[in-house]
């Protein structure tokens, strides 16, 4: 069992917020069926603003419909644009403002939309989940691993392996949703909501959220708006601070579904889920059945499963990808089989994609140092998520991979050609600009592991597996 519990950890040492949340998440875990009648005027505490700006501030991010950005905030003084907000929300006249629409690449190709919300409406939608996460989460379901506290993707990632491997669960329901965010409906999620929340000013201001318009740019025609939220009473917006949350609560009906109608039972299955992403476990001879039963209470749920991208599949003969991982079978140096985990390919072509471009001929400008030191955050986020399972295959591929685009963007800088080994050697590479490498040896991994597991204990966490 995973601590969930995160809220309630050294109260003695812990802030105004998070005694607020540790308190809250108490009375929601004690009571059950208790509604929460009060819970407006902590979303503008001061305590919970600033712990909103802050976090907010530490994400970053682009400016929304309105231009204004972080920067501009610090210079007209943080705690006096804080201090405005904080009447905006008190005296009842603040009003969440449109969406900015951008596009970003989907690895399967084509686009997605995002929803930029306006850095206001970002600090007031994270102060919201600052106050309403810990009362959901004493609802939650073991399954849902996105979003939580104590839980992460490589969580849920070790569960699915777990299921398959040692509880002898192969047969696996892969399934994909059709634009999940973008098709809950408002109704159903709303009742959800209300099932704890009885304030109707945060249970209005939500619902605001859910309807806010989207503002496009595109060259010639200028701004144009749409409410495609608004006209069909469905989605949650991708970008906004809320909507993780709000996509777990609805997530937890299909969950309650299906152990209401004894699918776990009747298929032996264990769900992993995170966000939108899913895989039902199942003892051998049952998947069938699973993905028919899944399919049917999604479709009540009102949402739809993507027929083409769902598959069933039984391990080891077959394998599938779940979270940037691919689970299945696979062959060591002896020639071997085991099952086990690895990156996916789409997760090598991703890293590799994303180093190809921190080294092309529009980066000439910037100095070898900023470009090794932009290209160590990289692969460091990268190596940090894929480290289950033998990854030194493909951390030898991004290594070689990167050791060579750095040289060739070194000659192409100073106008020269050639692969650039003899005038940057290992030596300078490593040693000059300090380019980290990643354990391409069992040896090393085995270190690197050791390190991590050392840091752990000193941090006082776990690194046990969930089940």
């Amino acid at each position: 069992m995973i601590d969930s519990n995160i809220y309630e950890r050294r109260p003695a040492r812990a802030g105004k917020v998070q005694k607020l949340q540790s308190t809250l998440l108490t009375k929601a875990k004690t009571e059950p069926s208790y509604r929460f009648y009060s819970l407006w005027d902590k979303i503008w505490r001061e305590d919970v603003l600033d712990e909103a700006y802050k976090r907010c501030r530490r994400n970053g991010g682009s400016p929304g419909v309105d231009g204004e950005s972080f920067a501009q905030i610090k210079d007209q003084g943080t705690a006096e644009w804080l201090g405005n907000l904080r009447e905006e929300l008190r005296g009842g006249t603040y009003r969440p403002q449109a969406l900015r629409r951008v596009w970003i690449p989907k690895s399967q190709g084509g686009e997605r939309p995002l929803g930029i919300p306006t850095v206001k409406d970002r600090v007031v939608q994270t102060a919201a989940v600052l106050v309403l996460a810990p009362i959901f989460e004493a609802d939650f379901c073991e399954e849902q691993m996105g979003f939580r506290p104590g839980r992460d993707a490589k969580t849920a990632v070790r569960l699915a392996y777990y299921q398959v491997r040692q509880k002898g669960r192969p047969e696996v329901v892969d399934a994909d949703l059709s634009d999940y965010f973008g098709t809950i409906p408002h109704g159903a999620l709303l009742k959800s909501l209300s099932r704890r929340i009885a304030d109707p000013k945060v249970l209005s201001l939500i619902r605001a959220w859910l309807k806010v318009p989207i503002e496009e740019r595109s060259r010639g025609r200028g701004k144009s708006r749409t409410t495609p939220a608004k006209d069909t009473c469905r989605g949650t917006p991708q970008g906004g601070g809320i909507s993780p949350l709000l996509a777990n609560v609805y997530f937890r009906r299909f969950i309650l579904a299906w152990k209401k109608f004894g699918w776990d039972q009747r298929t032996n299955s264990v769900i992993v889920n995170y966000a939108d992403d899913l895989v039902i476990c199942c003892r051998p001879g049952n998947g069938a059945i699973a993905l028919k039963a899944m399919t049917q209470i999604m479709e009540k749920l009102g949402l739809t499963v993507n027929e083409r991208k769902t598959n069933l599949v039984c391990v080891p003969e077959g394998k599938f990808n779940f979270l940037g991982y691919t689970i299945g079978r696979f062959y060591g140096k002896d020639g071997k089989s085991f099952t086990g985990t690895r990156p996916s390919k789409k997760a090598l072509q991703k890293i590799i994609r994303a180093i190809h471009d921190e080294t092309t001929s529009q980066w000439h400008a910037s100095t070898p140092e900023v470009r090794t030191v932009v290209i160590n955050q990289k692969l460091r986020g990268w190596a940090g998520y894929f480290d289950q399972g033998p990854v030194v295959k493909e951390y030898r591929i991004v290594q070689n991979y990167t050791e060579r685009r750095l040289r060739r963007w070194l000659v192409r800088r100073r106008g020269k050609r050639g692969t650039g080994y003899r005038q940057y050697p290992d030596e300078y590479l490593y040693e000059k600009l300090g380019l980290i490498k990643l354990a391409t040896s069992r040896a090393e991994q085995s270190n690197a592991k050791a390190r991590k597991s050392e840091m752990r204990a000193g941090c006082g966490k776990s690194a046990r597996p969930v089940r």
